[in-house]
């Protein structure tokens, strides 16, 4: 078989290991992977959900040959119908990868920009203006359309960054019309995007807890002591070392059977993911959450 032969062979293996329970020593994952899919399963059986079908669908992006090693960088879109109660619902999530064959074997492959890798240390100011008397409410709907219509790609009117699901999450907080962007001309304060420049809040998952837990402008939330409590256009915040920096943002679009949130989110873009986030790469058993209700 050549190169893209054994890529094919291999990504159908990843996809019979999923939903099967023996492990493939063809599937050449990191071992912090293959502990994340192995807790996706053990939590989808403590939710008492079934994983119906899946299917995972790969594009090459680019490759290139150094003597007898080629490298190439491809996407996985995979798509997961899962059944929990009487409900049937799709979780999608997206990631890119790198391969590396040797003599066209298979010798390695591994997940590019894992979540929860970066950690931007900024500070942020409290407003002490009054905040100007809300004229509109916050549209829920029309922040869980955005995230919907946006989720696994970006909205060109927005700068889009590596680590992009926190400016992902502010975009679908400002379409729910109700909250205008509080702009005071410096990163540290308020919660605005300019193409060219934007707030830290707007950005950075850190800031933006913290911005939720203070704010007294434009963009204000109570937060809550459970996940369930949430609605659809709510947010949770993620610190999954439990170290107090906060590393990744997400919005409620939907329920499970149980009344648990899924979350959309970008960085490794997903769809209808439930919650907890324990089939992430990133996740530890002394991961933090944040729960806010948008006001």
């Amino acid at each position: 078989m050549n190169w893209l032969e054994h890529l094919k062979f291999y990504v159908q293996k990843l996809t019979d290991w999923m939903v099967n329970e023996n492990w493939s020593d063809s599937v050449q994952l990191p071992m912090e992977e293959r502990e994340s899919f192995a807790r996706k399963k053990q939590a989808l059986h403590e939710r008492n959900a079934v994983l119906v079908n899946n299917n995972v669908e790969a594009q090459v992006l680019r490759h290139s040959v150094f003597n007898d090693t080629r490298q190439v960088d491809y996407v996985l879109h995979f798509s997961n119908l899962i059944r929990h109660g009487f409900d049937f619902y799709v979780e999608e999530w997206i990631q890119q990868r790198r391969a590396v064959f040797k003599d066209d074997v298979l010798i390695s492959d591994q997940l590019l920009n894992p979540e929860g890798k970066h950690k931007e240390k900024v500070k942020i100011e409290r407003e002490t203006d009054p905040p100007e008397p809300r004229k509109h409410t916050y549209d829920r709907l029309a922040a869980v359309q955005y995230a919907e219509r946006w989720w696994n790609t970006y909205n060109p009117a927005y700068k889009s960054f590596d680590v992009d699901c926190t400016n992902y999450i502010s975009q679908c907080l400002h379409a729910g019309g109700g909250i205008p962007m509080a702009h005071h001309g410096t990163r540290s304060k308020g919660w605005w995007f300019k193409y060219h420049d934007w707030s830290y809040s707007w950005t950075v998952a850190n800031a933006m807890r913290w911005y939720l837990s203070g704010s007294k402008a434009t963009l204000q939330a109570r937060e809550k002591s459970s996940a369930s409590q949430l609605i659809p256009g709510d947010v949770i915040c993620y610190d999954f070392d439990g170290d107090g920096h906060w590393q990744h943002t997400t919005i409620v679009v939907g329920k499970d059977s149980s009344g648990e949130p899924l979350v959309n989110a970008h960085s490794t873009d997903s769809r209808m993911r439930y919650w907890r986030y324990e089939d992430s790469t990133a996740y530890t058993p002394k991961i933090k959450y944040k729960f806010f209700h948008i006001t």
